[in-house]
């Protein structure tokens, strides 16, 4: 009997030491992706409605609807003319946090007009199978003869204000660091476009006053901490030195003064590198090789063991999905994901459902999600 006991307790007391180890984390074998929907020409962005329908773009200068089941709706009706040239074209989109009852959707597309082309960011209200009341909020200054580096992403903060990351327009780093224009920079306006108050640059000589930050070279994935607020934000670098950055009001991010990218070919340096007093040294950097980094999200959800408060950021050049293990500000570790699929990940957003998205680029993109 006393034999019995002994065997009784030690099972209860291993039992409550295993029931308090973390849950072994979700590893490249336990992933499984699952194809929701193909076909679509280039999409660029996804974004979620509150029954659990998509949003997405195509870059040459369509919105549809995809049902959860993966059906292509028609393109959406009212979308103002787009610019589709090069990398620049139909971009990022983002639905209202008050969608429910305002039904506001907000997206960035390339605007022709005097001297070229730039970012525009327009919305519109989403009745059926059309955009209504459509109105163009913000227009990057100034337009530029250019089909490359027009980022750019968008992202609501806690505060209810808008932030937009713009490029800046390949040719034209220099006036990433001229505060009087958009080129390369993060602004932030009002849901109406109007600029807030207590922006850092407002009322400053010589500076734009939708300006947030600067020194951005172009702005691929932008995103809010679940936790903290903190606005997070990736960019691509020339050859190396993609970049990782909390944002925050007023500072420099460096571009091209301070970088670990090389000129593309000879490898020469462009900029000092950091960290240099005046400049925000990055969170992570990508050399010497980029892998040229886009959407990203944090995880929220208990879908995936291990995985919660992780980064994952799609990325082009490696074909590979990103998952940055953090510690604060701070990552702990990294590991590239989905390599066999050999697909260019352009954005990467957690569903109502608590699965991650993931949409493809190319000609034949898709809307791929993760199940394990």
């Amino acid at each position: 009997m006393r034999w019995a006991f002994l065997v009784r307790s030690a099972a209860l007391v291993l039992g409550a030491a295993l029931s308090v180890l973390p849950a072994l984390a979700s590893t490249a074998a336990d992933l499984k992706p699952v194809t929701v929907a193909r076909g679509l020409a280039q999409p660029w962005a996804l974004a979620f409605l509150p029954d659990g329908r998509m949003l997405v773009t195509e870059r040459p200068g369509r919105m549809r609807i995809v049902t959860p089941d993966g059906r292509l709706g028609e393109p959406l009706q009212g979308l103002p003319p787009v610019d589709a040239k090069g990398q620049c074209g139909l971009l990022d989109v983002v639905v209202d946090p008050k969608f429910a009852e305002n039904r506001w959707v907000y997206w960035t597309y390339a605007e022709a007009g005097e001297g070229g082309n730039g970012v525009a960011v327009a919305r519109g209200r989403l009745r059926e199978r059309q955009l209504s009341d459509v109105q163009v909020i913000f227009r990057q200054l100034p337009k530029v003869d250019s089909q490359l580096h027009c980022g750019s992403r968008l992202a609501f903060a806690r505060d209810g204000r808008l932030l937009v990351g713009l490029g800046d327009r390949f040719g034209r780093k220099d006036e990433a660091q001229n505060p009087a224009n958009h080129i390369g920079k993060i602004v932030r306006i009002e849901p109406d476009g109007r600029v807030p108050a207590d922006n850092p640059f407002v009322g400053r000589a010589g500076a734009a006053p939708e300006v947030f930050t600067l020194g951005h070279r172009n702005i691929q994935g932008l995103t809010v901490h679940p936790a903290t607020g903190e606005l997070w934000q990736t960019e691509h670098g020339p050859q190396g030195g993609d970049e990782l950055n909390v944002i925050e009001a007023g500072r420099n991010y460096g571009w091209p003064l301070v970088t670990y990218g090389r000129n593309y070919g000879i490898g020469t340096r462009i900029g000092e590198e950091g960290p240099k007093p005046g400049f925000e040294q990055p969170l992570q950097w990508w050399a010497p090789v980029s892998i040229a980094p886009s959407g990203m999200t944090f995880v929220t959800s208990d879908r995936y063991p291990g995985w919660k408060g992780s980064l994952l950021v799609g990325a082009l050049r490696a074909q590979t999905l990103v998952r940055l293990t953090l510690d604060g500000r701070k990552v702990v570790a990294q590991e590239q994901l989905l390599a066999p699929l050999q697909k260019r990940i352009r954005d990467v957003r957690q569903g109502p459902d608590g699965w991650i998205y993931l949409v493809t680029d190319g000609v034949e993109g898709q809307i791929i999600r993760l199940e394990r």
